[in-house]
Parts: structure tokens; sequence; C-alpha cells
């Protein structure tokens, strides 16, 4: 079952209760990410992608316990209906974030998501794009100049850049979706639930001793364990 508007707004209110000054995810920057985590030719476990979604430093620094289970279940909850969304169809429809002042569709963040998981394997992608026919790796390299676009460091001229602009909304779903046929075709007809190392349910609560769920490295007594 796909998200509600609920769960969403649940989960981006989570997303901004963490720490501002380590820099975390947005809402549209998360599902771009998780979407780059599962258009990857190779599998990347949460332990590796999630810790970065808690900002900059990797650190959660969850205030309790029951804010750490809950973050981190909202966020695995986004990425499983991502993942079935994808296995079903191999499409996605991204989240998009709304300028309030001009109500413009603003696509970069979700953008620097998807390429910001294409940076945790970039051989693989280098592999891929080596390999793939001409139309996929247009569209790759589409995806990589709308980063360069956002980072300001595209060659084109302002006048592409505003034709683009307009057009990127509309193009993105059809550009991951070309990717995802090349990267992840063992993905359709699956159910998320049966992915390799990529759970759909949340991992009962760890060990003292056991590796913290949040990624940090250290042991759950040492980090969201000490509350």
């Amino acid at each position: 079952m796909y998200q509600s508007d609920q769960d969403l707004d649940r989960l981006n209110f989570l997303l901004h209760a963490l720490p501002v000054e380590n820099i975390p995810m947005t809402l549209s920057e998360l599902d771009g990410y998780v979407t780059g985590v599962l258009a990857c030719p190779e599998m990347i476990p949460p332990s590796e992608w999630l810790p970065l979604v808690w900002g900059e430093t990797g650190e959660a620094e969850f205030p309790n316990q029951k804010t750490a289970e809950d973050t981190i279940g909202a966020v695995m909850a986004h990425y499983n209906s991502v993942a079935k969304m994808v296995t079903h169809a191999l499409w996605v429809e991204p989240i998009y974030e709304v300028d309030p002042n001009s109500d413009e569709t603003m696509w970069e963040p979700w953008v620097d998501g998807f390429t910001r998981a294409m940076s945790l394997r970039p051989d693989a992608w280098s592999r891929l794009l080596d390999a793939a026919d001409e139309e996929t790796q247009a569209t790759m390299i589409f995806m990589m100049a709308l980063q360069d676009i956002y980072t300001g460091k595209s060659k084109f001229t302002d006048q592409e850049i505003d034709e683009i602009d307009l057009e990127a909304p509309d193009l993105i779903p059809n550009s991951v979706a070309t990717i995802l046929h090349h990267s992840r075709p063992e993905l359709a007809g699956l159910d998320p639930a049966n992915l390799p190392g990529q759970p759909f349910k949340p991992s009962p609560r760890p060990g003292r001793n056991d590796p913290c769920p949040c990624g940090s490295g250290r042991k759950y007594k040492q980090c969201c364990g000490r509350n």
C-alpha cells in the first residue's frame, strides 16, 4: 500500500525535528535519495545509506528511543513505499517541493537526493553508463546535468536553463524509468518484502551491544539506547 498524505506529513514533521545544524534531508530530498538507492545497480544496505538522511555528520542525535524508532520507522516505510512502486511498474512519482511565494515546482532538491545516492556507488554507475544504450546514457547524463544546474556548475545558457527548469518535473519520472529498466530489471515483479537485504518490516529493538539501527556505527547502548 502506498503512503497517504497523512503518512507523508508525519514523515515531513519527523525530518524537520532533526537537528537543523546537521542539515538533514527534506522530504523531497529523501524521496529522490531512496529512489536513487533503489535504482542503483548494486544493493546498498540501510546501514550505509540511512545515516546520510540525518545530515552531513551522519549523526541522528535522537532525543530518546521512541523518537528514534518513530523516525527510522517512518523513513523505512517511505523507502518501502517507493520500492513497491518501483517493483510494481518500474516507475516513480517524485515528491517535489513548491515555492510558497511563486507556486513554482522545485525539482532541484529531489534531483540532489537522487545524485547523492548515486555518489554512494560511483563505480557501479560508471559501469552502467559505459554499458548502457544511447537512450539510457543520454538519460543519465541529463540527470547529472540537472544536478549541475542546481549546483551552479552548468554550462547551459540562461535561456536553456529556463527551458529545462520548466520541463524537468515532467521529464524526471520518465528519465528514472529509463534508468530503472537498465539498472534494476530484476526488480520487475518482485514484492518489496522479498528484496534481498532490504527489510520491509521494522526490525525488532536491538540488544544493548548491537550496532545502533540509526547507522552511526556505535553500539546501541552508546547511541540511541542511551535514553
